[in-house]
């Protein structure tokens, strides 16, 4: 399954609409992506699954590149 990621770049960093970033980030589950993305210094304000027609949508956005994290 394919997640969408919302975080700010440095964990000290405060959750600010204009400097939220994303990535993608294929798991099994919520709690999956965030046990990979644990040892990043990503602040992850939410992660969200992307399915059907949310999935397809995403696909058509040009940075649209799905991290495959061991």
């Amino acid at each position: 399954m394919i997640f969408k990621v919302y975080f700010q770049e440095s964990i000290k960093q405060v959750p600010v609409r204009e400097k939220t970033m994303t990535i993608y980030v294929e798991g099994e589950s919520e709690r999956d992506v965030r046990l990979k993305l644990k040892n990043e210094p990503y602040n992850i304000e939410f992660v969200t699954a992307l399915e059907g027609a949310f999935l397809e949508y995403e696909k058509q956005n040009e940075d649209f590149i799905v991290l495959e994290i061991g």
